[in-house]
């Protein structure tokens, strides 16, 4: 088939220092346009993000799914895409490896695709035992609750821009990523996974880098899963 519109949505909430290498490993030959959405950054995340050749969109308000929700506003208002990716903007996943996500999509094999970490090469130190835990005792009361087989809640992922509107993402903080998951199983789209490499981030998580991050989003995405039973 011939490659359908794609569009990559980051959130960057003070990442100077990494997302312009974020921007510039995104494949430009399957990529139609990079959003990236500022989401309250104080440094020259905008900048760096502008000369690397992204969109820039600005979001005052803090919150992953804030700064997602606003990047989706923006394809809205614009140019919809076919084919929408979210990438988060601090390096600790290859770029490139997008073409893995969205293959099975344009194959008509799956409407949404996983980058899974746990089915992939995880460079030491680059997940905390928190994360991992987290992982996969959300992926399991996913596969109990809502009968999903999922490995990982991983931010890297791709999923049809139809599809993506009709299940209605409304997370603004840390339960967007399991949110789109259990919807996407509510709603019966074809969940695929991919194997992707993960490093180490550049700079230190505002999430998993703090005890408080670590607390709240454990909180918000188990609140998230029992929410929609």
């Amino acid at each position: 088939m011939s490659r359908p519109i794609i569009k990559v949505v980051i959130p960057a909430f003070n990442e100077e220092n990494s997302v312009g290498n974020v921007v510039r490993d995104i494949p430009t030959d399957w990529v139609d346009e990079v959003v990236v959405v500022n989401n309250a950054s104080t440094d020259a995340t905008r900048t760096n993000a502008s000369e690397a050749g992204a969109t820039v969109v600005d979001q005052p308000i803090k919150g992953y799914g804030n700064a997602c929700l606003k990047g989706l506003a923006y394809l809205r208002e614009t140019s919809p895409p076919d084919i929408v990716v979210f990438l988060d903007a601090d390096y600790s996943d290859y770029p490139e490896e997008l073409v893995k996500l969205v293959e099975p999509i344009m194959n008509d094999q799956a409407d949404m695709v996983i980058g899974s970490r746990a089915l992939g090469n995880r460079e030491r130190g680059s997940m905390t035992f928190p994360q991992v835990f987290g992982n996969w005792l959300a992926t399991s009361l996913l596969k109990l609750f809502y009968g999903v087989k999922f490995t990982d809640l991983g931010p890297f992922r791709a999923i049809r821009w139809q599809d993506l509107e009709a299940i209605g993402m409304v997370d603004r903080t840390y339960g967007w990523t399991v949110e789109m998951q259990l919807k996407a199983a509510k709603h019966k789209l074809r969940c695929a996974e991919v194997a992707v490499t993960y490093r180490k981030r550049i700079g230190k998580s505002k999430v998993s880098g703090t005890v408080k991050g670590t607390i709240m989003a454990g909180y918000k995405i188990l609140w998230t899963i029992f929410r929609y039973l």
